[in-house]
């Protein structure tokens, strides 16, 4: 009798067993198959990374697309999607990407700096840009700190700064594309440019980029001692980077100080020549500019007062092999430190806004 029992309760058992299985798999089916659609899904993003790393962007795009039609959460694909089509300048398909990656992780900081940074200099979407970074200042992100083994603290606050530098550059933009009849409201957005960028500066101390680009907005301001100052601050942080010595020569010539103007002009044409990236226009345009320049100062006031008195506008010798720089250790010290010294710094240092020239 307990076996017959006994058998019954484990056929009983497995019934209900059976029944409750089904009763779920009826009830969340739904949900099962979204699971299983999710795997699915993230096989094939796995499938397409592995083509990414391979360079084969047809099989990378063809995966992508499977792998989101199964799995449209996966934020981090659809930002990586964008990626791919930003490289290929399939902008507005980059947007759309993008746009997505942030609906399925609204906290996604690099999705929406790749974002404003493709409506900035890619659309030239200003105020869709703008709106981004802003947003990018305003998330606060767990900061998580494992001595020795984790921490997100620096590339959190370093991304907050980035996006206020990247709201520096597209006011700037947005002041240098205005149609002529707003054209007055260009130093007002240059305004908020300089802001931006002084915001930028209180967390990343020490960049070029963000002292050059608000040394412009400043000179296109016509605030020309703080423009001078800044170029200077550039100059000092990295000295064999052209742009910052030549926008600081075109300032000094514009204010008649031709000996410093040719002084930073030497040194702008010598870097271009190294630049891999630089045209003969850029390269012609600047040594036309250095002709011009010295000629002026030759038939100028400021030459014949300091002709007897003052050093040479460059302190060292330069030795070329093939059109090449060949320095040895002291060589090159002595290079970057003449670099480094920025023309006109103690005539900007004194400058008073109120001056004529």
């Amino acid at each position: 009798m307990k076996r017959v029992f006994k058998k019954l309760f484990s056929k009983v058992t497995f019934i209900i067993l059976i029944c409750i299985l089904a009763l779920l798999t009826f009830f969340f089916w739904g949900w099962i198959e979204k699971q299983v659609m999710k795997v699915k899904g993230m096989y094939y993003i796995y499938k397409g990374d592995q083509a990414y790393s391979q360079d084969n962007m047809a099989k990378t795009l063809e995966f992508y697309d499977k792998g989101l039609k199964l799995f449209p959460e996966h934020y981090e694909a659809w930002f990586n999607l964008g990626n791919i089509y930003a490289v290929y300048e399939d902008y507005y398909s980059a947007v759309d990407a993008y746009e997505h990656a942030i609906q399925y992780n609204p906290k996604y900081v690099m999705a929406r700096m790749n974002l404003g940074i493709v409506y900035s200099e890619d659309l030239g979407f200003f105020d869709e840009a703008i709106e981004q970074f802003d947003t990018i200042t305003q998330i606060r992100l767990l900061k998580l700190w494992i001595p020795y083994v984790y921490s997100n603290v620096k590339s959190v606050k370093g991304n907050r700064g980035i996006a206020y530098y990247n709201k520096g550059v597209a006011y700037k933009q947005k002041a240098m594309y205005l149609p002529l009849e707003k054209r007055y409201l260009a130093y007002k957005y240059l305004g908020e440019a300089i802001e931006a960028y002084k915001k930028a500066l209180k967390i990343l101390k020490k960049n070029y980029d963000i002292y050059y680009n608000k040394a412009v907005a400043h000179h296109l301001r016509g605030e020309y001692r703080e423009a001078g100052l800044e170029y200077c601050k550039a100059i000092k942080l990295e000295p064999m980077r052209y742009e910052a010595h030549y926008n600081l020569a075109v300032l000094l010539r514009s204010l008649h100080r031709y000996r410093d103007s040719v002084n930073e002009l030497q040194k702008a044409a010598m870097l271009i020549l190294e630049e891999p990236d630089s045209s003969e226009l850029q390269s012609a345009y600047i040594f036309n500019l250095l002709n011009e320049v010295s000629r002026k100062f030759i038939t100028s006031d400021e030459y014949y007062t300091n002709k007897l008195t003052d050093e040479p506008t460059t302190g060292i010798s330069y030795t070329y092999v093939n059109g090449k720089i060949v320095p040895d250790e002291d060589f090159d010290k002595a290079i970057v430190e003449n670099f480094r010294t920025c023309a006109g710094f103690e005539f900007f240092n004194e400058y008073d806004e109120d001056d004529r020239y």
